[in-house]
């Protein structure tokens, strides 16, 4: 399998944190080394990991669907993060490969959620949230902090070099189209949160 490259290239200003930001999908996983840079991206039952090397403040963000490949194959080699082991081992290594120690590389997960009311959306969100936990724990990685899991999606800002996450949850008028978008790698969800909460991590 050739070597995956960050594939987030949706650059923009945005107005809610008032910084340069990069949105990534499904599937795409993006490292920053500029501390100025904010990562975005929008879960359902999918799940991010947001992890940094703490001196440095290198770090980087994946967003993947389902925990497992045996080969990395979901519609070509490209798309291999989709899946959680690739996502993890991809991220991880470019952190690594510029400049950040294993040892000193901290992780805040996020997503999981049960979006669908039907038993099989439950359990892709459940076994999101065991896998990434499961494997940051093999992989001696610390999770500094999480949200995860319950019924609504999340709108999720990273910044690397501060370690700063903000998460607006998103209580959404109709589910089905963040499932709908999460399958279509959307750029964004058109439907309108009826309510949603800031917090930070």
């Amino acid at each position: 399998m050739s070597e995956l490259q960050p594939t987030a290239k949706s650059h923009y200003f945005d107005p809610t944190v008032g910084v340069e930001a990069v949105k990534i999908l499904p599937g795409e996983y993006y490292v920053s080394e500029h501390q100025e840079r904010m990562i975005v991206t929008t879960l359902g039952s999918c799940i991010s990991a947001c992890i940094r090397d703490t001196k440095l403040g290198i770090g980087g963000m994946n967003h993947f669907m389902l925990p497992f490949s045996d080969d990395g194959q979901w519609a070509g080699v490209s798309s291999s993060a989709r899946y959680g082991n690739f996502a993890m081992e991809h991220l991880i290594n470019d952190i690594l490969k510029r400049g950040g120690t294993r040892m000193r590389l901290e992780a805040k997960i996020f997503g999981g959620g049960i979006m669908y009311g039907d038993n099989k959306s439950m359990n892709v969100g459940e076994n999101n949230i065991a896998f990434a936990r499961e494997y940051l724990r093999t992989e001696h990685i610390m999770i500094a902090a999480e949200d995860v899991g319950d019924r609504f999606s999340r709108k999720v800002y990273f910044q690397p070099g501060t370690g700063k996450v903000v998460v607006k949850r998103l209580s959404m008028l109709k589910n089905d189209t963040i499932e709908e978008r999460e399958k279509a790698y959307s750029a964004s969800l058109t439907t309108q949160p009826i309510e949603s909460e800031i917090e930070l991590f």
